[in-house]
């Protein structure tokens, strides 16, 4: 049983390594079913400044995990910092024994500091290491990677700076540009339902969010921009081997 979070495809297409039916978390969230039972039950999930995405915390927090083996597989761009270590005391407090956990260096989709066609022209051997994870969870493998004090500075120093300056990170710098036509993309890709349509435009209920950009990133026109820092407003980003329907699937309101 794999349960993943995806706004741009990397995780997802993690996922599908371990499974071909792979369980979508903002699908799961919008339900009540909470209780899962497997010989061994994953999750895939991106790194946000250190930590997996919110909804994955409150997944952890609200439901209950009944498995032999329990694993964690995080995809991060630049720095995993602390994430391993950190993921597993989150869930440790919410009573779930992580056995393994695998970091997977991908595409970095944080738009205020990576130019997307930079990131895209990077070998990261992301087969490489997905190959690797999928034979030590196959095996049953254990183990934690232990954070470098680097690591933990870094994660110290993003949160300090995210408290400081919420809006690099909460989605309230996101913006609709006039250059929207009212596809719906926005409305059908954001995993906590942020968009709806209004006069042939999108809007969002609230400023704040998850901040995965699934909104900008998959928009078919740019129109989605960030009003603080975008690194490159003309290169967005999904991974190559998932669709933009996949991600539809896996984050619209049913």
């Amino acid at each position: 049983m794999i349960f993943y979070f995806s706004a741009t495809g990397n995780s997802l297409y993690a996922a599908k390594r371990f499974s071909d039916t792979p369980v979508s978390i903002p699908q799961i969230m919008r339900g009540t079913e909470r209780q899962f039972s497997d010989d061994a039950i994953g999750i895939v999930c991106p790194v946000y400044a250190g930590e997996p995405p919110k909804m994955v915390k409150r997944f952890l927090r609200e439901s209950s995990f009944q498995a032999d083996y329990f694993y964690f597989v995080l995809t991060y761009g630049f720095d995993q910092t602390d994430a391993p270590e950190f993921t597993a005391k989150l869930a440790a407090e919410a009573g779930v024994h992580v056995d393994y956990i695998a970091s997977i260096q991908m595409v970095d989709n944080y738009l205020p500091v990576f130019d997307m066609d930079e990131q895209m022209s990077m070998n990261k051997h992301v087969e490489e290491q997905l190959s690797a994870a999928v034979r030590a969870v196959s095996r049953r493998e254990r183990g934690i990677p232990e954070a470098t004090e680097e690591g933990r500075k870094l994660h110290a120093q993003v949160s300090a700076m995210n408290r400081e300056r919420p809006a690099f990170n909460d989605g309230s710098q996101i913006t609709v540009q006039d250059s929207c036509i009212g596809c719906g993309v926005c409305q059908s890709v954001c995993p906590v339902d942020n968009f709806y349509l209004e006069g042939g435009k999108a809007k969002r209920k609230q400023s704040t969010c998850e901040f995965c950009l699934a909104c900008a990133h998959n928009c078919p026109q740019k129109a989605i921009g960030l009003s603080i820092a975008d690194k490159n407003p003309n290169a967005r980003y999904r991974n190559p081997h998932i669709s933009l329907q996949e991600i539809i699937d896996a984050n619209r309101n049913p």
